[in-house]
């Protein structure tokens, strides 16, 4: 018979049993963790985190900097910690918003604010679905009265529904304060959900989600209808500028993203910028983020103009940033050292780290884009990010 982890149903978060579990792992595989095991905070800590704490994974973490963004929550200049093991990373967004910083900082806004969750129900026939459909687009306050019974920040700001065969999906869209909020949006609408098969006859049965809600993957659905924080970074950089800081001409940097919208576009990409993702892996680990939700945090739309002037306007909008300032990982120690150097720690500053993380990812897509054209791309990497 296989041996299990060793769990302790009472106490499990203490050192006695991290160390019981590392004593484990050493004598079924010989592995010892001399660094993982170093650690100086409690493991009553991880309680709610993790399961079966052994200790902690160390990602280096860099400072880029200052950022300027002209937010609608955040304003001023800031110092972002970015937790990253590739080389070069940090150092590129430093270029950018020192970019940005001279051009007058980023503009930055949040757009749309959802979370969702998705239930399909399933009927005999088609108009059934159809009918109930309109039972509950009748019936939605008393739907959103029961949701609602569950928390305390959330709200239920509406439906859509999407019709096929047999099935109606409703996608429940929810406003979660300064939570992620996916937990939070689970169970209010599987409250939701049972009321509403206690009050509607005819539905053979449903499932809390049909996969609509794209959980922790990226969906045309998300880039149209927003997952999480819709954000929109913006600059308008002059040309000597632009040629004074990175080397190329804003003329060409124009060039080169309609190119690259093409070369998106042929491979089927999510993203019609550069590299997104770096920026906002880096930034959710240092601040206590769920990284899976990089997955559909990542994707992001860029647009380029040229003025007559010779003017260069570049904007990302990133679709679906899903984002925290309480609860899960922002209350673990490393993170909330990283968050309150944001200003970000706490209720009442999600969308001030939306915008902050706007900000950076605009600069990781300026500086990218340049380094690719001037050949910086190849030489700084090879410069910076080797360890061998």
């Amino acid at each position: 018979m296989t041996e299990r982890i060793p769990r302790d149903k009472k106490n499990d978060y203490t050192e006695t049993m991290a160390q019981t579990r590392r004593d484990f792992v050493y004598d079924k595989t010989g592995s010892t963790f001399h660094h993982v095991s170093h650690y100086d905070f409690e493991p009553e800590r991880t309680a709610g985190n993790v399961e079966n704490f052994i200790g902690v994974a160390q990602v280096p973490i860099g400072l880029a900097g200052p950022l300027l963004v002209n937010g609608e929550h955040a304003q001023g200049e800031f110092y972002v910690p970015m937790a990253t093991s590739e080389g070069t990373l940090v150092a590129s967004y430093n270029r950018g918003m020192r970019l940005l910083h001279a051009a007058g900082g980023a503009r930055v806004c949040i757009v749309d604010d959802a979370m969702q969750r998705a239930p399909v129900f399933i009927f005999e026939h088609a108009r059934q679905a159809r009918d109930f459909g309109a039972w509950v687009e009748e019936n939605f306050g008393q739907i959103k009265a029961a949701a609602e019974t569950t928390t305390r920040s959330g709200q239920l700001r509406n439906i859509e529904q999407y019709a096929a065969a047999r099935m109606r999906y409703l996608r429940f869209n929810f406003t979660t304060g300064d939570a992620a909020g996916q937990n939070m949006v689970g169970k209010a609408t599987y409250v939701a959900c049972e009321w509403i098969m206690e009050n509607y006859s005819g539905i053979v049965r449903y499932m809390l989600s049909g996969a609509m809600d794209t959980d922790k993957k990226h969906s045309q659905l998300n880039t149209l209808h927003t997952r999480g924080k819709r954000v929109i970074a913006e600059v308008i950089l002059p040309n000597a500028l632009i040629e004074k800081t990175m080397g190329v001409s804003a003329k060409n940097l124009f060039k080169a993203r309609a190119i690259t919208q093409v070369g998106g576009f042929m491979a089927g990409s999510i993203n019609t910028g550069a590299h997104s993702a770096n920026g906002i892996a880096a930034t959710f680990l240092a601040t206590g983020q769920d990284v899976a939700n990089v997955a559909e945090s990542s994707a992001a739309v860029t647009y380029a103009d040229l003025d007559d002037d010779g003017n260069y306007y570049f904007s990302i909008t990133i679709p679906s940033l899903i984002v925290a300032t309480y609860g899960g990982g922002t209350g673990l120690p490393t993170q909330q050292e990283c968050l309150n150097l944001l200003g970000c720690n706490g209720q009442g500053k999600v969308r001030k780290l939306a915008e902050i993380i706007g900000g950076t990812v605009l600069a990781g897509e300026l500086s990218l884009m340049s380094a690719v054209l001037t050949g910086d791309w190849v030489t700084s990497h090879d410069a910076l990010g080797r360890n061998r």
